[in-house]
């Protein structure tokens, strides 16, 4: 049994039901506004999940080599390791509002502090990894496959103006790594990734490549001045999907209608242009893993407004893998699309004229085209990411031309 907290404040206990479920039931005094989730009000009945945990529960469960490794340390000591397990593990810290404590715990969601300029100038070798994956695997309540952890920079009160380190308590920063024999120099390619996207004027955390370029160090978006944090849902929870099924369903439906679902009519018109803006961007960029869990919605209250969440986990996929496709599909199909599926996802999906989808075209052509200029420079002082840049320049030509209608600088 784990106990949930939303906001720092007790707001019911998870447990195990039916064999292979789990059931949430808030405490009987719970406010409106503890709700976990959009999609789970507060009520007097159990919220029961027929298989695994319930997709806001799941949502930040590490994967891949943390999830791994988090298993090889505790599996011995709970003979078991699930989803609750992991939960258990990992709870005390996590993107966004709710944390997870055994029943009769207090909350504490301290981490251990770590110094952002001792990453960033760390050359490279394999022991920061090994450091960092040991001290703050189990701090780290982060989803997605590529290696990561969240840390506490010691000396936040000169990176983060205006916020003291007393008053914070959790992660500040998110660090990824890269498997050489994988995804080589995957870091340097998501940094320009989300450099194309602040430059076509989506909101992107700020983020630092390591000098060895080991390692991308990304600011927490949904991190207050104060030391508390916001409420984020990726599209897999406002789906009501698992994280098994992130690859599921339609850009259509499953992403721009459920944020018109959750974003107030009033308020949609703006939120859609954004999201059509990072569509399109990750398609000039050719991101065959803009999946559900990739898109999130952002808020203060759970009872109010949210808003498309800051940009994250882009990157050029067919760098790697020359023969990717979409995540999710589009017409029915998860071939990359043209201009004039662009055009009519623009007007049909998000109401937005010809004029507004050719701008936004325009602008995230352009940037792309910025930042290749930059990507070159780049390569020319790193010997070692040649290849794969030269990769990714082929490619976002490739989605330019394409897909956007637009030539290559």
């Amino acid at each position: 049994m784990i106990r949930v907290w939303s906001d720092n404040i007790s707001a019911g206990l998870l447990d195990r039901h039916g064999g292979s479920g789990a059931a949430f039931a808030y405490a009987p005094d719970t406010a409106t506004e503890r709700a976990v989730s959009m999609t789970m009000p507060v009520r007097l009945a159990s919220w029961d999940q027929a298989f695994g945990i319930h997709p806001i529960f799941e949502m930040n469960l590490p994967e891949g080599y943390l999830k791994e490794k988090l298993r090889l340390a505790f599996a011995k000591a709970t003979g078991t390791f699930d989803a609750l397990d992991l939960l258990s593990v990992v709870g005390r810290s996590q993107i966004g509002r709710l944390r997870y404590t055994a029943p009769d715990a207090d909350l504490d969601d301290q981490v251990p502090f770590q110094s952002v300029d001792e990453v960033l100038n760390h050359r490279r070798d394999r022991q920061l990894f090994d450091y960092m994956m040991d001290r703050f695997a189990a701090y780290s309540g982060i989803a997605g496959v590529q290696p990561k952890v969240m840390i506490r920079d010691e000396n936040e009160a000169d990176v983060l103006k205006g916020r003291r380190s007393s008053s914070i308590q959790g992660a500040t920063h998110i660090v990824k790594f890269w498997d050489p024999a994988e995804y080589p120099h995957l870091a340097a390619n998501e940094y320009f990734c989300l450099l194309a996207a602040e430059k076509a004027g989506l909101t992107v955390p700020r983020r630092r490549l390591s000098e060895d370029a080991s390692a991308l160090v990304i600011d927490r978006f949904d991190l207050r001045s104060d030391g508390s944090y916001m409420g984020i849902e990726d599209f897999c929870v406002l789906n009501a999907k698992g994280a098994d099924r992130k690859y599921e369903g339609g850009y259509e439906t499953a992403v721009f209608k459920r944020l018109k679902d959750f974003i107030p009519g009033e308020l949609q018109h703006v939120e859609l242009g954004k999201l059509f803006t990072l569509f399109v961007l990750n398609v000039a960029v050719r991101n065959g893993d803009a999946h559900l869990k990739n898109f999130a919605l952002l808020y203060d209250n759970v009872a109010g407004a949210p808003r498309l969440a800051d940009v994250y986990d882009i990157v050029t996929t067919t760098a790697y893998l020359s023969k990717d496709v979409m995540a999710l599909t589009l017409d029915g199909t998860t071939k990359w699309p043209d201009i004039r599926q662009l055009t009519r996802l623009g007007t049909l999906r998000c109401g937005l004229s010809l004029k507004d989808v050719a701008v936004i075209v325009d602008r995230v052509a352009t940037a792309v085209s910025e930042v290749l200029v930059e990507l070159k420079i780049y390569a020319r002082h790193d010997p070692s990411f040649a290849n794969v840049a030269a990769s990714m320049e082929a490619q976002w030509g490739i989605g330019l031309s394409q897909s956007l209608g637009r030539g290559t600088p």
